[in-house]
This record gives C-alpha cells, sequence and structure tokens, in this order.
C-alpha cells in the first residue's frame, strides 16, 4: 500500500508538473504577443513638419520582443526627408530585430547590425511608416531618428554638436522634441556655451527655438572661456563647463533686454506676508520687494498653506503695450527662508480687457512653466511666441513651504506698426523731400532765368541805355562766340579766333586794320554797307565817332536786313578816293585821357573843327609792314595786295571810344573791335 501510495503521489506530481508546463506553454505565445502588441518605440515628438523619434529606452538597450510601429507624415505636397542619427540593433541577419521604412510605392530596409546604411533617406513621398522589431538579445541601443519636411534640407538630428562642425558661421534646421535627448550641454544664453554641447538642446535652453515645434537656429564660433557657468532655463539644465578651445553662441532677435518697473506703482499682489521678528519689529514681505535685481527678502504670499481658498498671484503693471519674450524667477534668496515656486502659469491682458491664459503651441491648454528648484538661482522661462500686453499675472501652481518670488520681465518696445511707419517715413519725409527739392529747382530757374536777362548783351533793357553809361556788370568776363576770318588772296588763309571779351569799358576802338573781303559772324557793330556810295561824292559822311544815336537805337549797331554780310573784320582797305575818311561833328568826344597833338588815319582823316578827339596812333610793333601815315595814300602809292593787321597793345586800352559812333563809308573800308 505505500508503494502504492507513493506510486499515487508520483503520479499526481507528474500530473502537476504538466499541467504547470501547459499552463507555459499556453501562457508563452500570450506573453509574447503582448510584447509584440505593446508599445516598444521610447521618445516621440511629432509636429506639422519635423519631430523626433526613439526606440524604447534609449540610449539604453531596447526591450526583448519587442514592435514599435509609428506613421509620420508632412503637410501635403511636400517630401520627407529622414535622418537617422543612431542605429545599434544587435542582429546581424535582421531576422530577430531591424528598423524598416515603408511608403505607399517603396520599401528602405530593414537595417541592423553592421550593415552599412544611408545617414539620410529622401522620400518621394509626404509620408512614411517606421517599424522597429527586437527579438532576443543582450544589447543594442536601438535607434534614433529625426525627420521634417523639404522645406527645411539642412535638418540635423538631437545629437550633433556643435565641434562637428569647422565653419564659424553656419544656420541649420533642429526639429521638434530634442529638449529630453540625453546629452550634456555647459554654459548659458550670456556667456556662451561650451563646443561640445549639443546644438538644438542648447538653443531650447537658449530660448531660440520652443521644444514644441523645432526651428531654425544661426550659430557662430567664438574663442573658447576658462569656465562656463550652468543655469535652469526652459525646462533644460545646463552644467558647469571648464575651458575649450571653442565656444558657440547663438544670432539674437535683439528683443530679450530687461523691462524696467517701479515697485511702488506698478507691482501689485494678491496678498503679503507679515510677522514680527526676535526684536519684536515687524517684517512685510511686500509686492514692492518683487524685482530680482534689488537685494533683500522677496514677496511673499499670506498664506502659507497647499490649499488656497483662491489662486495667489503677483500683477505687473508696464504702462504701455510692450512685447515680453521671458521672465527670470527666483525664490526668497535668503538662507533662512528656503521658500520658492516650483511652478507656475502667466495670464495677460491689456486696458479693458478679459484676462487671457499663456497656452502652448501645440496643444490649446494652459501651459506650465517650470520654476526655481532652490530659494537662491534664478529660472528663466522664454515666451515662444512672445507676450504682447500691458499687465502680465505670475500665478504660482506649485511652490516650497510658502510662495516667495521676485521677477524680472524679458522683453522690448513694440516696434511701430506698418501703419504707422507708412504714415511717419513713408509718407511725411518723402513729401518734405519732394517740396524742398521743388523749392531748390524753382530757385534755381528764376536765378538763370535772371542771370540770362541780366546779361549786357542779351537784355532789350540793356540795349536802350545810353552810350555813355557803364555796363552793370563791369569786371565778367564772358566767352564770346567763334568767328572766321579769310583774307581773300592766293592763299585763301582761313582763321578762327576763340576771343575772350571785357566788359571793363563800354566802348573801345579798332584793334586791327588790314584789307580784304571779310566773312565773320557773332559781332555786335554794325557792318560797312554800300549807303555811302549810294549817296554820291556830294553827301556827307558820318564820322567814325559820332554823337550817341538818338533815343530808340541801340548803342551797339543792329544787324541790316540786306543780304550784306552783317560784321566788320579787322582790316582796313585804303583808297586814294578816300581822302576824308571821317568828319566832324560837334558836341562828340572820345572817352579816354586827351592826346597832346592829333594823329591822322589818312589824309583829313579829323578836322580841327569837329570837335572830336581821338587817341593816338601807336608805333607800329614791327616796321615792315606799313603804317597808317598821314599822306601815305595821297601821294598815290599803290596798296599792296594785303596787309598785316597791326594789334594795338593792351595799353592802349584806355583810348576808348563810343562804338555807336562808328559809321561806315563803304563796304571795303572797315572798321572791328576785337
Amino acid at each position: 500500500m505505500v508503494a502504492g501510495a507513493r506510486g499515487g503521489c508520483a503520479q499526481a506530481g507528474a500530473g502537476r508538473r504538466g499541467l504547470l508546463a501547459l499552463l507555459l506553454a499556453v501562457s508563452a505565445p500570450l506573453w509574447l504577443q503582448a510584447e509584440e502588441l505593446g508599445d516598444g518605440c521610447g521618445h516621440i515628438v511629432t509636429y506639422k513638419d519635423s519631430g523626433t523619434m526613439t526606440s524604447k529606452n534609449y540610449p539604453g538597450t531596447y526591450p526583448n520582443h519587442t514592435v514599435c510601429e509609428k506613421t509620420i507624415t508632412v503637410p501635403k505636397g511636400k517630401s520627407l526627408i529622414l535622418r537617422l542619427g543612431d542605429l545599434d540593433i544587435e542582429s546581424q541577419t535582421c531576422a530577430s530585430g531591424y528598423l524598416l521604412f515603408t511608403s505607399s510605392s517603396d520599401q528602405y530596409g530593414p537595417y541592423c547590425g553592421s550593415m552599412t546604411m544611408p545617414r539620410e533617406l529622401l522620400l518621394n513621398t509626404n509620408e512614411v511608416t517606421v517599424r522597429f522589431e527586437s527579438g532576443s538579445h543582450i544589447s543594442g541601443r536601438g535607434f534614433l531618428l529625426t525627420y521634417a519636411s523639404s522645406d527645411h534640407p539642412d535638418l540635423i538630428t538631437c545629437l550633433e554638436r556643435a565641434n562637428h562642425y569647422l565653419k564659424t558661421e553656419y544656420s541649420k534646421f533642429c526639429p521638434a522634441g530634442c529638449r529630453d535627448i540625453p546629452g550634456d550641454i555647459s554654459g548659458n544664453v550670456v556667456d556662451g556655451y561650451r563646443d561640445t554641447s549639443l546644438l538644438c538642446k542648447a538653443a531650447i535652453h537658449a530660448g531660440v527655438i520652443a521644444d514644441e515645434v523645432g526651428g531654425q537656429i544661426s550659430v557662430f564660433l567664438r574663442k573658447g572661456i576658462s569656465r562656463y557657468e550652468g543655469i535652469l532655463a526652459n525646462g533644460v539644465l545646463s552644467r558647469d563647463g571648464s575651458l575649450s578651445d571653442k565656444r558657440f553662441l547663438f544670432t539674437s532677435n535683439g528683443c530679450s533686454g530687461s523691462l524696467s518697473l517701479e515697485p511702488d506703482r506698478q507691482i501689485r499682489a494678491s496678498s503679503s506676508w507679515e510677522w514680527i521678528n526676535e526684536t519684536g519689529d515687524q517684517v512685510r514681505w511686500s509686492p514692492g520687494q518683487a524685482r530680482l535685481q534689488d537685494q533683500g527678502p522677496s514677496w511673499a504670499s499670506g498664506d502659507r498653506s497647499k490649499n488656497h481658498k483662491q489662486r495667489e498671484w503677483l500683477r505687473i503693471d508696464l504702462g504701455e503695450k510692450k512685447k515680453i519674450t521671458g521672465i527670470r524667477t527666483t525664490g526668497s534668496t535668503q538662507s533662512n527662508f528656503n521658500f520658492y515656486v516650483k511652478s507656475f502659469v502667466m495670464n495677460f491682458r491689456d486696458n479693458n480687457s478679459k484676462w487671457k491664459t499663456y497656452k502652448g503651441i501645440v496643444n490649446d491648454e494652459e501651459k506650465v512653466f517650470q520654476g526655481n528648484s532652490n530659494f537662491r538661482d534664478p529660472v528663466r522661462n522664454n515666451f515662444i511666441p512672445p507676450i504682447v500686453a500691458r499687465y502680465v499675472r505670475v500665478i504660482p501652481q506649485t511652490w516650497h513651504q510658502r510662495i516667495a518670488l521676485k521677477v524680472e520681465l524679458l522683453g522690448c518696445q513694440i516696434a511701430p506698426s506698418r501703419t504707422q511707419g507708412l504714415n511717419i517715413t513713408t509718407i511725411v519725409i518723402p513729401l518734405v523731400l519732394f517740396f524742398v527739392l521743388a523749392a531748390g529747382v524753382g530757385i534755381v530757374a528764376v536765378l538763370r532765368k535772371k542771370k540770362k536777362k541780366g546779361n549786357p548783351y542779351g537784355s532789350s533793357k540793356t540795349q536802350k541805355t545810353d552810350c555813355w553809361k557803364q555796363i552793370k556788370y563791369p569786371f565778367a568776363r564772358h566767352q564770346s562766340a567763334e568767328f572766321t576770318i579769310s583774307y581773300d588772296n592766293e592763299k585763301e588763309m582761313t582763321q578762327k579766333l576763340d576771343l575772350i571779351t571785357s566788359d571793363i569799358a563800354d566802348y573801345q576802338q579798332p584793334l586791327m586794320i588790314g584789307t580784304g573781303t571779310v566773312t565773320r559772324k557773332g559781332s555786335t557793330f554794325r557792318p560797312m554797307d554800300t549807303e555811302a556810295d549810294a549817296a554820291g561824292p556830294g553827301t556827307e559822311a558820318g564820322g567814325h565817332y559820332d554823337c550817341p544815336l538818338p533815343a530808340g537805337r541801340h548803342e551797339y549797331a543792329l544787324p541790316l536786313t540786306n543780304p550784306e554780310p552783317e560784321y566788320a573784320t579787322p582790316i582796313v582797305e585804303r583808297h586814294l578816293a578816300r581822302a576824308h575818311t571821317f568828319s566832324a561833328r560837334s558836341g562828340c568826344r572820345v572817352p579816354g585821357p586827351r592826346p597832346a597833338h592829333k594823329h591822322s588815319l589818312s589824309s583829313g582823316a579829323f578836322s580841327p573843327a569837329a570837335g572830336c578827339q581821338r587817341p593816338p596812333s601807336p608805333a607800329p610793333a614791327e616796321p615792315g609792314y606799313d603804317l597808317p601815315k598821314g599822306g601815305g595814300l595821297a601821294e598815290g602809292r599803290a596798296p599792296p595786295d594785303y596787309q598785316k593787321p597791326q594789334v594795338i597793345p593792351a595799353s592802349s586800352a584806355a583810348y576808348l571810344a563810343p562804338r555807336d559812333c562808328l559809321r561806315p563809308l563803304n563796304p571795303t573800308a572797315v572798321t572791328a573791335l576785337l
């Protein structure tokens, strides 16, 4: 019986072991199925056109027998860019673990083990399914993947550091979701970051981009410093760093300065804490002490319980609407009062409007900002997008022992709107410049017109003045018109003279005497005409230095209407028949000093009874040319073919005669002034 009992017990034990084995055999597939159906994905942050995705426990070892499957998309019309920051799968044949990308038309992978794979995949679609599967393994970090749309070809992963790039300045696109990726950063936004820091994580710490959306960053390298100070900012804790060869900073938008506050008028609070110290003095932690730059204790609320009947708040009035890009907070700053706020939310409003809650970018929920972790060290949080308001309220959510807070708002003045800028810059200033320019052009035109009218040789008013009046501009010099003197001889000599006429005196006597046919233009003297010959020998010839012409006649001769040449040339052809060249008329004087004796250009040139005086004839410069002697032609000598003009020296300019008193007697006998 004992043996039978033992046999029965053995059978019963064997039955229990079989049942256990059966249960294990049944439950094993269920466990494996649970692992397969479970989420094997790790950190995932996705936004409209970028995101980050990792395997579970990354960068630790991914679990056995797990699957991670996720479909990622970018806006329609765009294509996907995938960048693998890290891939470490133990399986060498992809049988027990792999990473696969599948789209509607293509498949990329599977990738595993030491297989060579591209760091970047450019897909021709806006949607792809990522599948990561693991079997039994001992080690392996899994994968880290970032993606973005084709609008951001300069996409980088969350693992790239500043010392990976050699350029001193560059711009890159950081995807959404890099804040919680393991990796250290050292430094701060003011002093810069050590070049071994993660780029995208440092950009979030500096407030350049928001972790929820990512964004473009602009980086420039500078020489390193001996020590980097770490602080908590935007949910990222940077560490203190040691000396490095290089450091990097981010290009700022210039709107991160401290906004000034007046504590007595601009800061209010829901309540204040008051207490009696050991000496019996009353100590009040008022809202006027809430400025971060002030020394001493901070503002503290009157209720220290964690179950407030109403929310405590600290309100700041900026005086006008401003752009607020961030806030810095600290605790009590007193070592014997370990008070600080752990988290808070922000409200804001404008004049005569209701309070609004600052919300996150991705969802429409109240955004909770990470506060201080001790009573001493300041913490910075940036507002992306910025707050534009006059009033803001800090509402603590969690705190240590008692609500105690010091604050500093960061931001800048609001830039003028497009309409205001258009009114001031685009309308007013151009109009003023236009009117100034128009006035200047008008003044120049008037001055030109007056100058033109004031020309004594072109003004009708000047043409009617008396011949003895001085010219309006006695010392002005004008460029005369160019004219041509032609000598009617065998060689046809032609000479162009560009003369400078002087207005120092009203009149000037002829400077050249010669013979020949004249063709010229631009003179103001009456040309020789044929009136003397037509009148006959009995007619009395007008003297060369006659009296001023009657009223209405210009002091200079006017052009003739006959087809004869208008001007005279400085050449005189002398004939015996012209014995009496000038006749005398009373009442006419020659300007200049009175000569001691009289000379005659030809025989009987001037009559003593004429009452007119003339300048003495200068001695010829060269003896080889004929001179206008008194009886030379009267003695019957024949004139040569041509004679060289005799130039009166400049010293004879004092012997001046009225030009209007000259009247030529013969078209061939010509006098001219140069």
